[in-house]
Protein backbone atom coordinates (compact mmCIF):
# COMPACT_ATOMS: atom_id res chain seq x y z
CA UNK A 1 0.00 0.00 0.00
CA UNK A 2 1.72 3.45 -1.67
CA UNK A 3 0.81 6.48 1.54
CA UNK A 4 0.54 10.28 0.69
CA UNK A 5 2.97 12.67 2.07
CA UNK A 6 1.97 15.94 3.29
CA UNK A 7 3.12 19.15 3.02
CA UNK A 8 5.32 18.99 5.85
CA UNK A 9 6.77 15.25 4.88
CA UNK A 10 4.64 13.22 7.30
CA UNK A 11 3.15 10.16 6.14
CA UNK A 12 -0.61 9.81 6.49
CA UNK A 13 -3.21 7.79 5.00
CA UNK A 14 -6.41 9.12 3.66
CA UNK A 15 -9.57 9.58 5.33
CA UNK A 16 -12.69 7.55 4.46
CA UNK A 17 -16.13 9.11 5.35
CA UNK A 18 -16.24 8.44 8.88
CA UNK A 19 -12.47 9.07 9.79
CA UNK A 20 -11.10 5.68 9.16
CA UNK A 21 -8.15 5.32 7.13
CA UNK A 22 -7.86 4.07 3.49
CA UNK A 23 -5.03 3.12 1.23
CA UNK A 24 -4.33 6.09 -1.62
CA UNK A 25 -3.68 3.75 -4.54
CA UNK A 26 -6.80 2.24 -6.22
CA UNK A 27 -6.24 -1.28 -5.79
CA UNK A 28 -5.45 -0.95 -2.69
CA UNK A 29 -8.43 0.51 -1.65
CA UNK A 30 -10.48 -2.39 -3.38
CA UNK A 31 -8.35 -4.72 -1.60
CA UNK A 32 -9.38 -3.46 1.64
CA UNK A 33 -12.54 -2.74 1.03
CA UNK A 34 -13.08 -6.34 0.08
CA UNK A 35 -11.08 -7.39 3.15
CA UNK A 36 -13.90 -5.07 5.32
CA UNK A 37 -16.98 -7.06 3.03
CA UNK A 38 -15.90 -10.51 3.78
CA UNK A 39 -14.74 -9.82 8.01
CA UNK A 40 -11.38 -10.75 7.55
CA UNK A 41 -10.76 -6.83 8.64
CA UNK A 42 -13.21 -5.14 11.54
CA UNK A 43 -13.23 -1.51 11.30
CA UNK A 44 -15.03 0.50 14.32
CA UNK A 45 -16.12 4.13 13.58
CA UNK A 46 -14.29 6.48 15.82
CA UNK A 47 -16.47 8.26 18.26
CA UNK A 48 -17.57 11.73 17.50
CA UNK A 49 -15.27 14.40 18.33
CA UNK A 50 -15.57 16.34 21.79
CA UNK A 51 -16.37 19.95 19.90
CA UNK A 52 -19.48 17.63 18.46
CA UNK A 53 -21.31 16.74 21.79
CA UNK A 54 -20.30 20.35 23.21
CA UNK A 55 -22.24 21.64 20.71
CA UNK A 56 -25.33 20.03 21.02
CA UNK A 57 -24.84 20.43 24.60
CA UNK A 58 -24.81 24.10 23.87
CA UNK A 59 -27.66 24.43 21.66
CA UNK A 60 -29.54 22.30 24.20
CA UNK A 61 -28.88 24.44 27.28
CA UNK A 62 -29.34 27.50 24.92
CA UNK A 63 -33.14 26.19 24.10
CA UNK A 64 -33.57 25.84 27.53
CA UNK A 65 -32.94 29.84 28.32
CA UNK A 66 -34.88 30.94 25.43
CA UNK A 67 -38.43 31.72 25.25
CA UNK A 68 -40.55 30.45 22.53
CA UNK A 69 -40.67 34.30 20.89
CA UNK A 70 -37.27 34.53 20.89
CA UNK A 71 -36.74 31.00 19.54
CA UNK A 72 -39.43 32.20 16.85
CA UNK A 73 -37.61 35.70 16.16
CA UNK A 74 -34.13 33.71 15.40
CA UNK A 75 -35.76 31.43 13.43
CA UNK A 76 -37.35 33.98 11.11
CA UNK A 77 -33.80 35.71 10.87
CA UNK A 78 -32.01 32.52 9.92
CA UNK A 79 -34.82 32.04 6.93
CA UNK A 80 -34.36 35.43 5.81
CA UNK A 81 -30.70 35.05 5.63
CA UNK A 82 -30.60 31.74 3.88
CA UNK A 83 -33.78 33.50 1.28
CA UNK A 84 -31.61 36.29 0.14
Amino acid sequence: MREQRSRKGVERLPKGPRGEMRPADVIGCAVQVARISVGDVDEEPRMASGRLKSGQAGAKARSKNLSADQRHEIAKKAANARWR
